[in-house]
């Protein structure tokens, strides 16, 4: 596995982490008032990269880049 991987693994999955770690918090915590408008915008954000991890890795971007690393080898069955 090259470094390149290895760091876009390592960034999906604290992504995916930090995302279910808020919601855990949103659940067991109470918010004070006055920072309730900036934890919605940062769970927005996060809500909207874990869409992205999760289209990635799940989606037809990781498929064409599968296809793109077998062009780039070649077929080497």
């Amino acid at each position: 596995m090259k470094a390149k991987e290895i760091a876009k693994y390592i960034l999906g999955g604290l992504i995916v982490i930090g995302f279910f770690a808020l919601l855990i918090l949103l659940v067991c915590k109470n918010i004070p008032e006055g920072n309730t408008e900036m934890l919605h915008m940062v769970v927005g954000a996060l809500i909207g990269a874990f869409v992205t991890v999760v289209g990635f890795h799940y989606g037809s971007s990781q498929g064409s880049a599968d296809k793109n690393e077998i062009i780039k080898n070649g077929n080497k069955d």
